[in-house]
């Protein structure tokens, strides 16, 4: 019974510990999402303080284009994130299904030892009487 109890408590650790990696993995997306999002901004606005908007043009702003780098790196990072967020979220629903299977054999090991038990005291009141 003890060994059971252990199994429960290391699939629930388990599962915490997806749930941990899936909110962290979430987190730096939306992080690199905000970022971007400023970059773009800042983007948007040195292009407007130089009258220029188009990357080609030879007098774009350096600052602009390393920004607009810096935008892009983010985002594909971000891409690469939500392969590794899809992945984690599989992790975690096999680690809930097992812990799900432990809880479940404990349950009916609970249930059979009661059942157990009490047709065992069924026998002893009658041998009693």
């Amino acid at each position: 019974m003890k060994s059971r109890d252990t199994l429960i408590r290391l699939k629930r650790f388990q599962v915490d510990e997806k749930r941990r990696r899936v909110a962290q993995i979430e987190m730096m997306i939306s992080e690199f999402d905000r970022m971007a999002a400023d970059l773009d901004r800042e983007i948007a606005a040195e292009e407007q303080k130089a009258g220029i908007a188009d990357p080609n043009h030879f007098a774009y702003p350096t600052y602009a284009r390393a920004a607009a780098q810096r935008r892009d790196n983010l985002r594909h990072s971000a891409q690469n994130l939500h392969i590794q967020l899809d992945d984690a979220k599989a992790e975690l629903g096999e680690a809930f299904e097992e812990l799900k299977k432990a809880e479940s054999l404990e349950d009916r090991e609970r249930t059979l030892d009661a059942a157990i038990a009490q047709a065992g005291h069924g026998r002893a009141v009658r041998a009693s009487a």
